[in-house]
């Protein structure tokens, strides 16, 4: 990693005495910033026009959280408890400065309208920077050959389809033309794998025998249907030879098929979330409906699924930690009363604020991961998968000023009253962790301080993705044999 000398030059903020996260290592480093930007890094820098002092502290490149939602368009007459003004806030006090939301089709409708509306919905109220992922839920002709094009020319480099859900999930038939296109385009194809049949058979199963506890909602998201559809979706990829992301991994058995695709050279990512890591089924089985909170899709698993998804973080056959911030309020969870059916539950749960300590507390502070490790499946590796990178998830000069000053020994019990979302609960209440963002920085300037923010709505830019992968002109090679 190049380190600046700089002898004159002036600066607009100057980081001094951290321990900064570098690709290559953690290095004691000053950091000089210049209109929004890293200018220098170095020993000794000059003066800046604003100096922060991060003695005893270490500087994170701002979280990258490549997997949220909020102000979304009302899904079965919902909407999302989160707008931009509050998720980007919440993500910025969490220490992450960009993030990357859905702008989501359903069946009927245009993508390029739904984008057009999500720029209006975001370019007023967000804190921090964003980009989009598009959700491709009526892949229409027009859609495949016009809208898509247009779109990834206009910085939505990303894709995401449904295997399940009424209104979003493709047939194997379509997904095959969305991959197509992907890859003449090369964009990345980010896949929801679960098998809807599994879901809709067991379900109906169980409502004919009236077993609608919030128990069933695990059962009747089985892990072999997410094992099934991981590796459908992958081969189905490896049909038309085009990069996919398997999103919110959820079990054992799943992390273990990417492993074997990635051990035969294809081109699979794979994105796990911290429910999966720190919630099991007991967090929803409970006596009340209090277990509705950790309510989502695919469920967490039982505990004994933790361990080989802490190895699938560990070894990289999941290189990407998302928050995949849903929010919900509690009482809408439960709207039906104390006899609320698992079927009647929205699938979410909220977690953009936490998402980096509860990581940061149960990987780095017990030595399981590194800084540099840290730095890469919360910023780095979600930058460069959506065509972000080196704007941003790095520090590295010429890079946005995107950082987290963290006091890596606070101790904090999670409570709802102290997190900035609009959502009434986390799952993660009375949760004590140790380690904190206590600065974001966002293109240089501070937007949050320890408790005090300072960022006002409107200031964060929507960010337009490169292409993550070399289009590919021509036809798929297998119409070539």
């Amino acid at each position: 990693m190049k380190r600046s000398s700089v002898s004159e030059m002036a600066f607009d903020l100057v980081i001094r005495g951290g321990t900064v996260v570098l690709a290559d290592g953690p290095a004691s480093l000053d950091i000089g910033v210049r209109d929004g930007r890293i200018a220098a890094l170095g020993i000794d820098l000059p003066a800046g026009d604003e100096e922060i002092s991060a003695t005893g502290r270490i500087v994170l490149p701002g979280g990258v959280d490549a997997h949220c939602h909020m102000d979304q368009q009302p899904w079965e007459g919902r909407t999302t408890a989160d707008d931009f003004r509050s998720g980007t806030l919440s993500a910025m006090c969490g220490g992450t400065t960009t993030v990357i939301p859905f702008a989501m089709q359903m069946r009927g409708q245009s993508l390029a309208e739904v984008v057009a509306d999500y720029h209006e919905r975001a370019h007023s109220k967000a804190h921090i920077d964003y980009a989009f992922h598009l959700i491709v839920g009526d892949p229409t002709p027009q859609v495949l050959s016009e809208e898509i094009p247009r779109l990834a020319a206009a910085g939505c480099t990303s894709v995401k389809i449904y295997l399940t859900y009424e209104g979003l999930r493709l047939d194997d038939y379509e997904i095959l033309n969305v991959l197509d296109v992907a890859r003449a385009e090369g964009l990345m194809v980010m896949v929801h794998a679960e098998n809807d049949a599994c879901i809709r058979w067991l379900t109906e199963r169980f409502l004919q025998a009236r077993k609608t506890h919030l128990r069933y909602h695990v059962i009747a998201h089985p892990e072999i249907g997410d094992r099934e559809a991981t590796f459908r979706a992958i081969c189905l990829s490896e049909l038309i030879e085009t990069p996919i992301l398997i999103c919110h991994v959820a079990s054992a058995g799943a992390v273990e098929v990417i492993r074997r695709a990635k051990a035969r050279g294809l081109p699979v990512y794979g994105e796990t979330c911290p429910q999966y890591l720190f919630l099991s089924d007991e967090d929803i089985d409970t006596p009340d409906l209090s277990g509705a909170m950790c309510v989502c899709t695919p469920p967490p698993r039982a505990r004994s699924n933790q361990p080989l998804m802490w190895q699938g973080v560990l070894d990289s056959t999941l290189e990407v930690f998302s928050s995949d911030h849903s929010p919900w309020h509690y009482a809408e969870k439960i709207a039906g009363g104390p006899d609320t059916p698992f079927t009647r539950i929205p699938n979410g749960v909220p977690g953009i604020e936490t998402r980096l300590p509860l990581l940061f507390s149960a990987a780095v502070n017990t030595g399981r991961m590194s800084l540099q490790k840290f730095a890469e499946v919360t910023a780095t590796t979600p930058a460069r998968l959506y065509g972000l990178h080196p704007r941003k998830g790095e520090i590295v000069e010429g890079a946005d000023a995107d950082l987290a000053l963290w006091d890596a020994e606070r101790q904090v019990t999670i409570k709802n009253e102290m997190l900035h979302h609009a959502t009434d609960h986390t799952p993660y209440e009375g949760m004590t962790v140790r380690g904190w963002p206590v600065m974001t920085i966002s293109r240089g300037v501070v937007v949050w301080n320890d408790g005090e923010v300072s960022s006002v709505a409107g200031r964060g830019r929507f960010i337009h993705c490169e292409r993550p992968f070399p289009p590919k002109s021509g036809q798929s090679p297998v119409l070539e044999s």
